[in-house]
């Protein structure tokens, strides 16, 4: 297989990528947008063929990728089910490997995959995309500078329509990512967790689901997922003793990211509500999985962790188990 040269903006490294569909193809696009993307892999040789045509890069087999002996890093986007047999095949084989969310199917699973990292000494990056968006790594410096006072409370929604699926449930496709991001902010694990959900489409995969997490100190958590939402919703709150940050994803860059600075003020036995003109904050305009691909380019340069390494998605990981083993399927209970 002959692989692209080196180039100045990424010198010594390649990246291949396993799977050659949708967000497959959003990698891809990335990937060779840095001059990174040797090779496109799948199960299916001729989807990877086309693939292969439209990036200008050669197809393999999985097989062949996880082989080959000049890719450093590769990055999966296949079936979750394949996340713990084709990333312990790429450690074993010397490869930073990056997994698009959710890392595996199980805490099991995730655990075996660390594992096998530690095993081969090289990184498992996750694909918590949000993690690497400009507007959420600001709100994470306004809570760090005081700008809504002390942690109370964070609202994540994340509702659309379309994606549904019959082998995992929104519990494990959308929630990795709003679970990240309460982890970043709140820097700890639930200490409860409350889950209901309701499985409308196929029984027992549930496509509704709403989450409660309380953490030691009194801060709480709340989660609205849904893949069956006649609306789109992307949004963060994270409200303090003095404000609120809100951080819609569905709206243009400039409006992105928003502060509230109400005041609230008991007067006997009421309160009173002063209401402030919210303020957009600036937020520099980029693409999130660009900025995500170039952060696996740089772990496979260095051999550095990625901000969500093996070691944060296992706190993911972590809570989605709690939330399995907590969950009341309205529909099957």
């Amino acid at each position: 297989m002959s692989l692209p040269e080196n180039d100045p903006v990424s010198p010594m490294t390649k990246i291949g990528l396993i799977g050659c569909g949708m967000w497959g193809r959003n990698i891809c696009r990335n990937a060779a947008s840095l001059n990174v993307l040797a090779a496109v892999g799948d199960q299916d040789i001729e989807r990877a063929k086309r693939f292969a045509d439209d990036f200008e890069v050669e197809a393999t087999s999985v097989e062949e990728m996880i082989a080959h002996s000049e890719i450093e890093g590769i990055m999966m986007a296949t079936n979750p089910a394949s996340h713990e047999e084709l990333a312990c095949a790429a450690l074993a084989a010397g490869k930073h490997v990056y997994v698009e969310k959710p890392l595996a199917m199980s805490l099991d699973e995730a655990k075996r995959i660390r594992t096998a990292a530690q095993n081969a000494g090289k990184q498992v990056m996750v694909g918590h995309l949000i993690r690497y968006h400009a507007a959420f790594q600001e709100l994470c410096r306004q809570v760090e500078n005081g700008a809504i006072g002390h942690l109370r409370h964070i609202q994540a929604n994340r509702l659309a329509m379309g994606r549904i699926r019959n082998t995992e449930s929104v519990l494990l496709d959308l929630c990795p990512h709003d679970l990240s991001l309460i982890l970043a902010v709140t820097g700890a694990l639930p200490s409860q967790v409350r889950a209901h959900g309701v499985s409308h489409i196929t029984p027992g995969v549930v496509d509704i689901l709403s989450t409660g997490l309380s953490f030691e100190g009194g801060v709480s958590a709340m989660m609205q997922t849904s893949w069956i939402s006649p609306y789109k919703e992307h949004r963060l709150t994270v409200t303090g003793s003095s404000g609120a940050l809100v951080f819609d994803d569905t709206k243009p860059w400039p409006e992105k990211l928003t502060l509230y600075q109400d005041n609230i003020q008991q007067s006997g036995a009421l309160f009173m509500i002063e209401r402030a003109s919210p303020i957009a904050l600036p937020v520099a305009e980029s693409e999130p999985l660009k900025e995500e691909v170039a952060a696996f380019v740089e772990v496979c340069q260095t051999g550095s962790p990625a901000k969500t390494d093996i070691e944060e998605a296992l706190l993911v990981q972590q809570v989605l188990e709690m939330m399995q083993n907590q969950l009341v399927d309205f529909n099957t209970a």
